[in-house]
Parts: C-alpha cells; sequence; structure tokens
C-alpha cells in the first residue's frame, strides 16, 4: 500500500451566495447581500486543485450538495415559495463547500482497528449547516466504501455540536506513521458562539478507537472566537511534525504546547506572535486557513489565500519566516476570493485524508483532464451571479437541480443524485 495525504476539496456549488447566516464568520457578515459568482468561485476552486496536483501532491474532490434541500424545507412544512428569507437562504446553502467540516478522520495508524475511521461533522450550531450531514455521509460511504480500509460513522447525535476538521489537528513524523491526535474545543466567545464540543470531540475520539495516551483535548482561546476565528483552523494549522499557530490561538498556549511536546518531542512550534500580526489580521487575511502541505521534495509549503499577500504585517512577517531556518520552506498564494468573501480560505475547502488513494473510489480522485470535463460543466451551467433576492425565482432553482445533476453525470456519480 502506498499510504499518503489526500486533499479532498468541495467543489463550490452553483447555488453560492451570500447570505451572511454565520455569525462570528465576520467576512460572511460583512459580504450580507452582496451579489455572488457562483461560477467564478467553483472555477477559482478548480484551479486551485491544478495547483496541487502541480505541486505534486495528490487530490480529491466532493460533490456539491443538493440544493435548494427541498426535503429540509418539507420537514419544516414550507417550500421554497413561501419560506421565510432566512429559512429560504438556509436551504440554498453552497457551505458544503467548506470540506474541512465534512467529517474528522483519523488514519488507520492511529485507530486500534486498523482502519481509517471518518465520522462526518454535525454542524448543529449554525441552522444553514445543520442539514448537511446526511448528504455528506451518503458522499463519504460512497468515496470510501472499501471496508478492509475504512470505517464511516453517522454524525455525533445533539446536543454536542461538532465541526469536523476544522477544529481537529494531527502531528506525526510522517503521514504514514502513527499520530498524535489534537481536538480543539470551545468554551465561550463572546459575543459568538463556540461551535465545537468537549463532549462531542470525545464521542469521535472513543468511536475512532484512538489511544488516550496520543490524544489531546485543547481548548481554544476565548479571544480568538471573540475575533472572527470561529474554527481552529483559522488560527492554528498543522502538518507532519509542524504545528504554526497564532500566539493567542489557545486558551491556555503554554501547557497545550507542553503537552504536546511531552507526548511527541520531535514537534516544531512555530508561534507567530500578536505584536506582529493581530488577531484582526489573522482572521482578515486567512494566514492560517493555509494548506500546510510536505512536498514530494520533503519541503513544506503554505498554499495561501491571496488576502495574505496583501496584508504588509503577514507577508512581511512570512518573508522572514520563509529567509530563517524554519521548516516551512516556500509560500504560494492561490487565488479564492469568492470562497474568501464568504469566510472560507484554502484550508476551509479541503478534507485531508491519509489512506492508500488506491482505496478510494477512483471517481472521487482528481487528474488533470477530469478537471478539464469538471470546469466544463461549470462553465456551461453555473449561474454567473446570484442576488439576494434570486433566490424565490422558480427559474434559478430548476438551473441550480440542473447543474448539479450535469455534473454527477460528467463524474459518473448518478447514485448521489
Amino acid at each position: 500500500m502506498t499510504i499518503t495525504e489526500i486533499n479532498f476539496d468541495g467543489i463550490i456549488g452553483p447555488s453560492h451566495n451570500y447570505a451572511g447566516l454565520s455569525p462570528g464568520n465576520i467576512a460572511s457578515a460583512n459580504n450580507a447581500g452582496a451579489v455572488s459568482a457562483p461560477r467564478a468561485a467553483a472555477l477559482q476552486g478548480i484551479e486551485k486543485m491544478r495547483v496541487n496536483l502541480r505541486l505534486g501532491l495528490v487530490q480529491g474532490f466532493f460533490m456539491p450538495l443538493d440544493r435548494p434541500n427541498m426535503a429540509w424545507l418539507t420537514g419544516l412544512a414550507t417550500d421554497i415559495a413561501s419560506a421565510p428569507p432566512h429559512i429560504r437562504a438556509a436551504a440554498f446553502s453552497a457551505s458544503a463547500m467548506w470540506a474541512a467540516n465534512a467529517a474528522t478522520v483519523s488514519p488507520a495508524t492511529d485507530c486500534n482497528s486498523g482502519l481509517c475511521h471518518l465520522s462526518p461533522a454535525n454542524l448543529l450550531t449554525m441552522a444553514h449547516r445543520s442539514h448537511e450531514w446526511p448528504g455528506t455521509l451518503a458522499q463519504l460511504k460512497l468515496a470510501f466504501a472499501d471496508p478492509q480500509h475504512f470505517a464511516v460513522h453517522s454524525a455525533v447525535p445533539p446536543p454536542y455540536g461538532d465541526e469536523g476538521a476544522a477544529n481537529h489537528m494531527r502531528l506525526c513524523a510522517s503521514h504514514a506513521e502513527a499520530g498524535l491526535e489534537i481536538f480543539v474545543y470551545g468554551k465561550s466567545g463572546g459575543p459568538y458562539p463556540a461551535r465545537q464540543h468537549i463532549e462531542a470531540s470525545k464521542a469521535i475520539a472513543r468511536r475512532h478507537g484512538l489511544d488516550p495516551a496520543r490524544t489531546l483535548f485543547v481548548q481554544q482561546s476565548e479571544i480568538a472566537i471573540a475575533a472572527g476565528a470561529f474554527h481552529n483552523d483559522v488560527v492554528a494549522v498543522a502538518n507532519e511534525r509542524v504545528l504554526f499557530t497564532h500566539e493567542q490561538a489557545f486558551e491556555n498556549p503554554q501547557e497545550a504546547y507542553a503537552q504536546i511536546k511531552a507526548l511527541m518531542p520531535e514537534a516544531e512550534i512555530v508561534i507567530v506572535p500578536a505584536n506582529r500580526i493581530s488577531l484582526a489580521d489573522a482572521v482578515q487575511s486567512y494566514l492560517f486557513n493555509a494548506q500546510l502541505v510536505t512536498l514530494p521534495s520533503g519541503e513544506m509549503a503554505l498554499i495561501l489565500p491571496l488576502e495574505a499577500k496583501e496584508n504588509i504585517h503577514v507577508w512581511s512577517w512570512l518573508q522572514e519566516m520563509i529567509a530563517g531556518n524554519g521548516p516551512i520552506r516556500r509560500l504560494v498564494p492561490v487565488d479564492v476570493r469568492e470562497s474568501m468573501a464568504n469566510g472560507g480560505g484554502p484550508a476551509c475547502l479541503r478534507l485531508r485524508v491519509v489512506a492508500d488513494p488506491a482505496a478510494v473510489d477512483p471517481r472521487f480522485i482528481a487528474d488533470e483532464p477530469k478537471l478539464d470535463i469538471i470546469a466544463a460543466v461549470i462553465g456551461q451551467y453555473w449561474p454567473e451571479s446570484i442576488a439576494p433576492d434570486q433566490l424565490a425565482d422558480p427559474a434559478l432553482v430548476a438551473q441550480v437541480k440542473a447543474a448539479r445533476a450535469a455534473l454527477l453525470n460528467a463524474c459518473g456519480l448518478d447514485e448521489l443524485a
């Protein structure tokens, strides 16, 4: 077997719009009511996947979920025409594009069963995301159907909110070796909700069969959540032996670092000081919502949003970092502005799965010709723009449904219809 990290990106769906449904997500709130560009958004996501492929990384993808979610509306005794605007917008939400919230993943080397375990996130803190997990589960069961390699679970039941990999990190000597799994939970975020409950994290650790001696539960900083770090991956990211973190990411940082070093002495903790990059700059630039990856050469790279390059405080610090002798050696800016405007950077768009790519359903593994096919479908079927008042338009509903059906057909995934 060839065990490696596969980054599965969510293809940005044809219903991508700016409804401002996510309290605590500053970009989402600031752009509420703006006109979105679903076609441009999806093509930006495809180009990011191409960048990863050209860097020599293994790349996968997930399909957009069925939107608007008519079954959810029916359960609420309403429909598109008569639903209150906030309910209609929630039914249209394309937020499943942020695959970092699709699931929590524990590689086989960490689990007592010898299988890679995946648990879809229930996302119950936000109404527009709370109805994602059944569609996500169906997709995970298809992509990771091989029982010799994977175990796919249901979501953690209410009332414990779970946000998936966005609040989970893993440190290891190499992806194929056993690692240290770190679950980051919240207690309070000032005016904003803390979305990840510690009981959800503990339930996932138990069901995945993790070694308690190699599992940490760390509290996210309350001031970070209040500043707009609604997920831990807005202020910290890990890859192999490296933790790249803002100084104010954790409620008790020195304790967290000491626990990590005690369990993994070779861990390298790169701390960005608050007096160089404020939490406000970190959130605005999504510096930490970058993909920290190991390239085939063995060096590590940060795949960053362009906004990080355009922030003078962030970019100057990053230039100093790579000029030094630290573990992160390359910076790769990518354009995901449409996703950023709704509150998600490069790391939000991907779910990391450490496994043998040959064990994954090949329909979910990307290459350049497959991305050409997907881009052509997007160019033909995705709406060019969506204004908030269009969500009640039957013509838009029909276009969004037809666009997803065309993509499923082109990728040979009609059973997800």
